[in-house]
């Protein structure tokens, strides 16, 4: 069981992501976390805005009860706010927001208003400091990062392929694209740290085909890596059919039933790893306790489909599967972006 306090290295590396997020002297900061939220990360954001001059408050909220029918884990859509009017227009009126809280902000409901208000967020993700200090942000990630995006924003169509048998596609146009390599300094700009993936946020029924999920690739709801494959077929957005006999399959269709909420099976997000730093064996070597499991989301060559809230289609639910892929084809208007699992071109 690795410590979780306040270590000289961990604030370094606080004070070096935090100052690429443009905090510096003078900085309206709102820090926001639950009572859930890793005590580590709060005093260790706390102490990196002070060393940086900020001028930082720190807002935390009651874990709300919990009423879904099966335990929430690595949504993104953290529900601690509540709707409170006086939270949200706190988070409105800082220039950025330092988020610890379990799930993070990204997906919630509130996000949307405080995004509109140019206010940008640092969503520091719930994991152990040792996972974040070897994925911190660098600039020379950036660029990656930036291509990707732009390869995404400017193509109508993506297509994945496996040789498993996955044949999938997506199409683009008009659909919101982003990511991010752990930093931005732009009014409403969104980071997450580990960085270093690159998204489309589809709309509706622009979603079609199968995904066969293979054995290693992963479940990072269950934290896990698979051990059978699972076949899925999509039409308009949604997973319509769970195809497997075997326990992978088994946890996954009932896991999805039992929201008992069609938004559960539609999709959130699509998209490809760029962050050389991230390591999809990683997940082995840790508790799960340890891990939020947004490493895994990143690494470099992975194809990551996501279902759950896409608040860009008007979806939002609790239910949130995360589900990165070894050794897919990407290919973005016929060219090819990932080839087997491995970066092409200039995203290498």
């Amino acid at each position: 069981m690795m410590q979780e306090i306040v270590e000289g290295k961990w604030l370094a590396a606080f004070r070096r992501v935090l100052a690429l997020n443009g905090i510096k002297d003078g900085t309206q900061v709102a820090i926001i976390a639950e009572s859930q939220s890793r005590p580590v990360l709060m005093q260790l954001a706390s102490l990196a805005c002070y060393d940086l001059g900020a001028a930082y408050s720190t807002i935390v909220l009651p874990t709300p009860p919990q009423t879904a029918p099966v335990p929430v884990k690595s949504t993104g859509a953290c529900n601690a706010i509540q709707h409170k009017r006086h939270v949200i227009e706190a988070l409105k009126h800082v220039e950025i927001i330092v988020d610890v809280t379990v799930e993070g902000l990204i997906h919630a409901e509130e996000w949307e208003e405080i995004e509109a208000a140019g206010t940008r967020i640092l969503v520091i993700c719930n994991e152990h400091p040792e996972i974040l200090e070897r994925t911190e942000p660098t600039a020379d990630l950036a660029p990656k990062v930036e291509l990707g995006i732009a390869m995404l924003e400017a193509a109508d169509e993506m297509r994945v392929t496996s040789e498993a048998g996955t044949d999938l596609v997506v199409d683009l146009k008009g659909a919101p694209c982003g990511g991010t390599p752990g930093f931005s300094t732009k009014p409403g700009g969104v980071a997450h740290w580990p960085g270093g993936l690159c998204l489309a946020f589809p709309g509706k029924n622009t979603v079609q085909g199968r995904i066969v999920m293979d054995v290693g690739d992963m479940n990072l709801t269950f934290k896990d890596y698979l051990r059978d494959r699972i076949t899925f077929e999509i039409k308009d957005d949604f997973v319509t059919d769970i195809i497997g006999d075997n326990l992978d399959a088994d946890l996954f269709r009932e896991y999805m039933a039992a929201w008992d909420d069609p938004n559960a099976y539609g999709f959130s997000h699509v998209g490809f790893g760029v962050n050389p730093a991230a390591r999809w064996e990683s997940l082995r070597l840790y508790d799960k306790g340890d891990v939020q499991a947004v490493e895994p989301r990143a690494w470099a060559g992975n194809f990551l489909w996501s279902t759950g809230s896409n608040q860009y289609a008007g979806r939002y639910t609790l239910g949130h599967f995360d589900l990165p892929m070894r050794r897919c084809t990407v290919t973005l208007d016929g060219v090819a972006v990932v080839v087997n699992g491995r970066l092409q071109g200039d995203l290498i």
